[in-house]
């Protein structure tokens, strides 16, 4: 059985038997940060900010058209009106929470934190 340690921060293969085989061939990350990161940008968060902008695109737009077709219902509105501040509270969860573990990161002066997301 071959294991892969990637989310144990390590990319050795180990083998039956105990033998342990550093940073095979083939593996593209080294560790969860960057796989997070990435190799030049090329990682997991600017695919996340994206998911994130889409979905908050698509939710501003349904909300929109909620607000337009309802033709003064009232449950419509409300409908829209509540997919309206849904979709921009979850867009302010997500970046509040990556600016939180950056300034985690920086107070705490904690190492791994600042280089799996570095402040450009």
């Amino acid at each position: 059985m071959i294991v892969h340690k990637i989310f144990a921060q390590a990319t050795d293969l180990t083998i039956p038997g105990g033998v342990s085989i550093p940073n095979p061939v083939g593996f593209k990350f080294n560790n969860i940060g960057e796989i997070m990161i990435g190799v030049g940008n090329s990682g997991a968060i600017p695919f996340i900010f994206a998911f994130a902008g889409i979905g908050l695109l698509l939710m501003l737009l349904s909300a929109g058209f909620n607000f337009l077709t309802s033709a003064g219902d009232p449950k419509k509105l409300e409908a829209g009106k509540q997919r309206l501040t849904n979709a921009l509270i979850g867009f302010l969860i997500i970046f509040v929470a990556y600016w939180a573990v950056q300034m985690a990161g920086v107070i705490f002066d904690i190492k791994e934190i600042q280089e799996t997301f570095p402040i450009h």
